[in-house]
């Protein structure tokens, strides 16, 4: 167990709770940006839209806790949680942050998923070595980096598919009024999954810093007004916007119709549910952007932009690196004072 002074633990639950804002207004875009390309929402109703379902999860959660295992992943499965400081955890905030931030300001619809998973292990690896490292944990979210878009992109397409065959013979007035309404039920599906798993990341944060400071009583959990915190905290930068990501997302990788949409929000909802089950801290960021690019498929190769999509790829191969390091500087600055 490490002391640590009771306003110091306020403040990194603060800084926590600002990474979970952050968080949310770096993946607006994951929720919203399909209904905004479409115009099936303005932009302000999108977001308070997408908002109000990022906080609605947490009452999913209440009555199926076996969906929270996203947060014991974070909190305990990624580095021994024995081995965790308060300086492993400013360090690892630290790093997330600082990429996601970045990110923001080029418009790079990269992880925050992922910039927290590397900002964990790099202040980890910093303190404790790699033998600190649960290997387990990390091989399953780094698996996850390459099968999410995958499968989000193989889901949207069938979707794509079965929605056709099913409207075969139904009216195109009939069939655009029910593909409008169906993306608007698939973009809240997402919205909530959304939520779902990403708030849960901040929760394990949290919960581990309570566990290695003593405040934390009996076995590793998630207090509930800790989960409460992050749900609130997600939604409301979740309200803020990500507009860079938002016209990336929703237009430059390709154009979407309201059928398209559906496809995307559905697959996209679809892997992030099943991965928050399986507790797997999946991006939200790259499984929407592959269902997004298998919508697109779908209709046609050339329609997207591969280009584009191109770039968003390689900002998530160098996400968990760059967190990583960023972290594990930090973490050293920590150790001068």
């Amino acid at each position: 167990m490490h002391e640590l002074a009771f306003p110091l633990l306020a403040g990194l639950i603060v800084l926590a709770l600002a990474f979970d804002f952050l968080n949310g207004l770096h993946d607006a875009a994951n929720s919203i940006a399909t209904v905004v390309a479409t115009r099936l929402l303005r932009p302000v109703q999108a977001v308070m839209f997408a908002a109000f379902f990022n906080f609605a999860a947490y009452f999913l959660s209440l009555a199926f806790p076996a969906l929270h295992k996203v947060a014991e992943t974070i909190g305990a499965g990624l580095i021994d949680k024995d081995l965790v400081t308060p300086a492993v955890v400013f360090g690892a905030l630290v790093g997330a942050m600082f990429w996601n931030i970045v990110t923001w300001l080029k418009g790079i619809p990269s992880s925050s998923s992922h910039a927290l998973v590397g900002g964990i292990v790099g202040a980890g690896v910093a303190h404790a070595g790699f033998e600190g490292i649960q290997w387990a944990g990390l091989n399953k979210t780094v698996i996850a980096i390459f099968l999410s878009p995958l499968l989000g992109m193989l889901l949207s397409m069938l979707v794509m598919l079965a929605s056709s065959w099913a409207l075969r013979g139904a009216t195109a007035k009939f069939a655009e009024r029910s593909f409008r309404t169906l993306h608007l039920f698939s973009s809240a599906a997402y919205s909530l999954s959304h939520g779902l798993n990403d708030a849960q990341k901040t929760m394990g944060i949290i919960a581990v810093l309570l566990y290695s400071t003593g405040y934390m009583t009996g076995d590793f959990h998630v207090p509930h007004w800790v989960a409460f915190c992050c749900y609130i905290a997600i939604a409301f930068g979740t309200l803020s916007g990500g507009w860079k990501i938002i016209e990336t997302m929703g237009g430059r990788i390709t154009k979407l119709s309201h059928h398209q949409g559906f496809a995307a929000s559905t697959g996209g909802s679809i892997m992030v549910f099943t991965a928050s089950l399986l507790g797997i801290p999946v991006s939200t960021t790259h499984t929407i952007t592959g269902s997004i690019i298998g919508a697109g498929v779908a209709r046609r190769a050339s329609a997207v932009r591969w280009g584009v999509a191109g770039n968003v790829v390689v900002a998530w191969f160098i996400t968990i690196p760059a967190s990583a390091v960023v972290a594990a500087l930090f973490y050293s600055l920590t150790r001068l004072f």
